[in-house]
Order: structure tokens, then sequence, then C-alpha cells
């Protein structure tokens, strides 16, 4: 799961959360030279950008999000429909070789916990002048895809753009009324062209820490809401035309991602069967993908299953006669829309700003495509890694009360250390000592020991 999705209202985990930043150097802030820089960044005038004042973005986000990279604007050109993807022009407050710069190569990404994050860039830009929050025109590069009636796409035209937001809209309250009359209809054709494609995306509800009272806390699934995958199609589309055009002239960075191997396959067969899940043996795995609800725990627990099951997503530049590929997407796909928090995207949007203009992608841009894949696999193991250890930490603690008892898990793999093992009444994965069992068999398995500090549990067979 992504730890950024894990929220702790309350702060439960505080201590326990304190000693993973500490552990992963998970940087606390910004050194002052730095700050100075991003304040002084901060107060330049657009000077480069057309006046797009007058079209009615809006950003649709968590209410309690103020990096806003993204806002956008929809309007019909006969049967298709053009949709306007205003991206915070974070290159035109963070020049190539600054200090800000060289401190957003050392990050890679924004970091996330349940705590708070240590954002990509200094709060003063990622959040107030590059943000495109809706208090007065901001800087941005809009990106206008078409897309057609069957939901395919292209890149109609990239330009810098001064724009207002109208609204800062939230997943949470929006209505249809707030929106533009066409979203509805654009996400609908994204998400039928994906279908089509054979794509699949998993993508699980928010998780939050939610108190049962004397200090005990539960993890509780936050149900996914319609509004936060409509959004989601926008973006989609938007990386897509972007990465086609880019790979059409040679150039960029991709995102790229193999279908789960055989074996991982089976052990997701295994824990379906280990949450009652009825996956048709004539099914692939994306096609059962498909039919998940994310609002259904079981169906969630799964959707994580998936997420740990593949070798995940990676970073490639532009190779002569090879077509990048993202198997969750079906397709060839960029990272373009997040800027402010990934550092990837601020090269990947100036690439497609010089295409655009018809001029040659700057030296930088092409040097940086080079260099920022194992930048990006750092900074996405080092996420990945933290996220892990909140989960670990997380499943320590609310298992604890817990030490003792017998549990239904069904073993999902068999290897020299035993077996791996799956709870049925939670999505929480561990192994115990047990051999001679099958993949898919169930086991009643002890909790023997839930140790919050060390971040472990451990369980028994009992049969």
């Amino acid at each position: 799961m992504a730890v950024k999705a894990l929220v702790d209202p309350g702060h439960a985990l505080g201590p326990g959360l304190a000693a993973i930043r500490a552990q992963f150097q998970v940087p606390d802030g910004f050194a002052p030279e730095i700050l100075a820089a991003a304040e002084a960044a901060a107060g330049r005038a657009p000077t480069a950008h057309t006046d797009r004042t007058e079209q009615p973005f809006v950003t649709l986000d968590p209410a309690s999000s103020t990096d806003l990279d993204q806002a956008f604007a929809i309007e019909r050109a006969g049967a298709d429909l053009l949709l306007h993807y205003a991206i915070a022009d974070v290159a035109w407050f963070v020049d190539d070789g600054s200090l800000i710069d060289i401190e957003a190569w050392k990050r890679g990404t924004t970091q996330y916990l349940p705590d708070g994050k240590a954002s990509l860039y200094p709060p003063v830009l990622s959040e107030h002048a590059a943000s495109l929050l809706p208090d007065g025109p901001r800087p941005a590069i809009v990106l206008t895809t078409r897309v057609n009636p069957d939901g395919e796409v292209v890149l109609d035209g990239v330009e810098r753009a001064v724009i207002r937001s109208r609204a800062k809209l939230a997943y949470e309250t929006v209505t249809a009324a707030d929106l533009p009359p066409d979203f509805g209809e654009l996400s609908d054709r994204i998400t039928a062209a994906e279908e089509r494609r054979g794509a699949a995306r998993v993508d699980p509800p928010e998780q939050e820490v939610a108190p049962t009272g004397d200090d005990r806390f539960r993890l509780a699934f936050r149900p996914r809401l319609e509004s936060e995958d409509r959004n989601a199609a926008l973006s989609l589309a938007t990386n897509m035309a972007v990465a086609a055009a880019l790979q059409a002239h040679g150039t960029g960075l991709f995102r790229v991602m193999a279908d789960p191997d055989d074996r991982a396959v089976q052990r997701l067969r295994n824990t379906a069967r280990a949450f009652h899940l009825d996956w048709p043996a004539t099914a692939s795995l994306k096609d059962f993908e498909r039919t998940l609800d994310a609002n259904d725990p079981r169906h969630v627990a799964f959707m994580f299953a998936v997420r740990r099951s593949g070798n995940g997503a990676g970073y490639a530049p532009f190779q002569p006669g090879v077509i990048p590929w993202h198997s969750a997407v079906a397709a060839t796909y960029a990272h373009a829309t997040a800027p402010l928090r990934r550092l990837a995207d601020r090269y990947v949007i100036r690439a497609a700003l010089a295409i655009a203009s018809g001029e040659a992608v700057p030296g930088v841009v092409s040097e940086a495509f080079t260099r920022l894949s194992p930048v990006m696999a750092r900074a996405d193991a080092i996420a990945g890694r933290i996220e892990r250890a909140v989960i670990d930490y997380t499943e320590a603690v609310m298992l604890q009360p817990h030490i003792g008892q017998v549990m239904a898990a069904v073993a999902t793999d068999i290897d020299e250390r035993g077996a791996r093992i799956q709870l049925r009444d939670m999505p929480v994965v561990a192994r115990v000592d047990a051999h001679h069992v099958a993949p898919g068999q169930v086991l009643q398995v002890r909790l023997i020991a839930a140790d919050p500090d060390h971040r472990q549990i451990s369980f028994a067979r009992v049969s």
C-alpha cells in the first residue's frame, strides 16, 4: 500500500514513526540557504506565459492538500473533448544547478508518512507560489489532450500560461455541479478505452488509524470515492498523450512495469481463496482485477496483495527500437502531472513543451533523462522501505492485544524458509515455520509475538 494513504489523525503511531524517520534519514525541513533561495524564486513574475486567466480551471484533490500540481478545464471540439490540464510550472521557479535543484536531485520525490511529509521543494514553492491554489494567478504549463469518442488520446498542444483556478474542489465534497459539464463523459471515455486495451489499474482506498478505546486502534478502510477514480482518468489521459509524443520524437523518460510472473499469479490465486473471492480459473489476473470493488474490505486486501506481487514500476529513458510498456496501463506511459512531488516530471514537461513549440529538447533535459532512472529508483526504494516499516510497525501495534490467539490463515507460497501466510480476517502477510504444506492450504496459526519496537510479528503453526 502507499504510505501517503495511511493517515494517523490521532497521532497514535507517533513514537514509532519518529524512529522510522530517524532510521531512514527522512529530511526534516530545508537548510536556511535553500529556504532563502526559494523565497527569492517565489517572487518571480511570469513573463513567458500566455494569459489564460479567463479559462475556468478548477482543482480536485483531497481536502487537506495544499501542494496542488494540476488544474483542469474541458471543452468540446466537435465529437472530441479537449482536456486542458494545467501543471505547476516548477521549472519557472527552479533553475538548473541552483541550490533548490541540487537538493531536489538528492530527494527525488516527496516522502510521505502518516504524520507528515518531507517535500521535494520548500513549502514556499510547493504549497504557495508554484501550487495552483485559487487565491490568484499562477504560472503553469497547460497540456492540451484531444480525447476522441473512443477514448483515444493525442497531445494537441503545450504552452506556458498564467491561469487562475476558480475553485479548490475536494474529493469528499465535490458535486457534479461543481465540475465542468463534460467531466464525467471524458472520464467514461478514458475508462472505456482502458477496458478495451486490457488495462487494470489497482487503486485501493485509503487506510486510516481509527481509535477503538483503551488506547487501542485499528486500521480502517476509507471508502474510495468515485470522484477520485474519475479524476485519475484525467491524469492518465495526459500522461499517455505526453508519452506518445515523446516516444515519437525519440526522447523522454517513461514509467515501465512488467506483469507479475506465473509464481506471483499463483500466490495471488491462493490469496483470493483466503479471502473467499471467486476468481474463475479461466479468468486472467487483469480480468479479475476489473471485477474488484474498492469499497469491499476483502477486495481491498486483495488489491494490496496485487501491489506487493509484482516487481514494481520503474523509469526508463528512450531507447531506439524499444517500446516502453506499463502493464497496468497497457500502454506507453510517462509521469508528467506531478512535478511538485516527483523530480522526473519537471523534465518530462520541459521536453513536451519544447516538442510542441517546434524547438529542440534542451541539452540539460536530454542529459537528465540519462541520469534520472537510478535517482528515481533510489527515491522509490526508500519510499518502499519506509512504507514497509510503517506497515510492520502498525501491524505489530494492532496485533499486540491478540498475542496468544489462534487465527485462520492460508499458505500463499512455500520455500526453504517455510510458508508465507495471509491471515483470513485481516490484510496481514507473515511467515510461519510450516513445511509439507501446499499453497492454498488453510492453516491455524497462533500469534506468538508482536513487537512494535522491532516492528516484528511471529506466528507458530497450530494445525
